[in-house]
């Protein structure tokens, strides 16, 4: 069984096409777990979600898709956010409008539970310290938690002593085993870690008896397309530029 996990997508179809490539000449997979925000910033929502849903598919909403929806979510959103936000709502046609709509704030897939940012506030949490993942922890009824939002890839482990922030790191497999675990993939369509190619995961388990094991990747995309077409959309120039930064 083979799973691409994916989060913070933002309709940077560019950087999607990139990540399932990759994914594929990595050994390719069977579902795509996706951990919400598949829309908002970027210039292409709808061709986002055609894409995601031409394959398995399990998904979460994120507080973007929500906004899309409805813009009373975006209320607490910066003037770019807010801005795409509206933008975004406005290219979705009724299909892919029902689609975000049915999309659950938790789901479980096998031992993991996916949401976009904790399991204390589905939509609105950023899990980036101690406190805020025992929180996750103590609503967690599966083996381990795959979250979103951040755009920071990281793996939380739980111990005695409590939760333990370690490095996700590149092209390394980390085995699953009995201990409870977190894990953010960073970002698709804009990354924040500085570093502007695509982050993404692979779960793979190929023996019943194992757990499986995680692989963190990152890739190169067409950047400068995906520019021009926010460029052409008029979405926020300040939306444009971090995407050659990563922040």
């Amino acid at each position: 069984m083979r799973a691409l996990i994916v989060s913070d997508i933002h309709s940077n179809l560019e950087a999607l096409e990139a990540v399932i490539a990759d994914a594929q000449g990595r050994g390719g997979f069977d579902v795509i777990w996706c951990l919400g925000d598949s829309v908002g910033y970027g210039p292409d929502p709808a061709a986002c979600l055609d894409l995601l849903q031409s394959f398995p598919l399990v998904s979460v909403a994120g507080n973007h898709d929500r906004a899309a929806l409805d813009l009373r979510e975006s209320a607490d959103f910066n003037s770019a956010a807010a801005y795409s936000a509206n933008w975004t709502a406005r290219q979705l046609p009724e299909g892919h409008r029902g689609f975000l709509a049915g999309l659950p704030e938790v789901a479980t897939a096998g031992a993991f539970t996916l949401v976009h940012g904790s399991l204390r506030a589905p939509l609105r949490e950023y899990l980036l310290n101690e406190e805020a993942a025992a929180s996750t922890f103590g609503r967690l009824t599966t083996s381990y938690c795959l979250v979103g939002h951040s755009h920071l890839p990281f793996l939380c482990l739980e111990n005695r002593d409590g939760p333990r922030f370690v490095q996700f790191s590149e092209n390394e497999a980390f085995a699953l085993d009995e201990r409870r675990l977190i894990a953010n993939a960073g970002s698709v369509g804009q990354p924040r870690d500085y570093d502007p190619r695509p982050s993404y995961a692979i779960y793979v388990r190929e023996d019943p008896e194992s757990s499986g094991f995680l692989e963190r990747h990152r890739v190169e995309y067409a950047r400068a397309a995906t520019q021009e077409k926010m460029r052409t959309a008029g979405l926020p120039r300040s939306l444009i530029d971090r995407l050659d930064h990563g922040v």
